[in-house]
């Protein structure tokens, strides 16, 4: 179990997860991959990347919801 002190979204947020990666990271803060752009110190990542991202103490993640609908 790792124990991970990260800013989501501005807020300094603190974490116990079983592995240190951003999927991981991603579904322990309560999102559904296909459903969230991350961006990571920075960086935008595809889903497909999050599983081989380490994530650690002091890292950045900007979360952002997709939200669908139509007029």
């Amino acid at each position: 179990m790792a124990t991970l002190t990260l800013q989501v979204n501005g807020e300094q947020r603190t974490l116990e997860v079983e592995s240190a990666t951003l999927a991981v990271v991603v579904e322990t803060l309560g999102h559904h991959p296909k459903l969230v752009v991350v961006e990571y110190n920075g960086l935008i990542l595809t889903p497909e990347r999050w599983a081989g991202q380490e994530v650690q103490t002091g890292d950045n993640l900007e979360i952002v919801t997709i939200v669908g609908g139509g007029s």
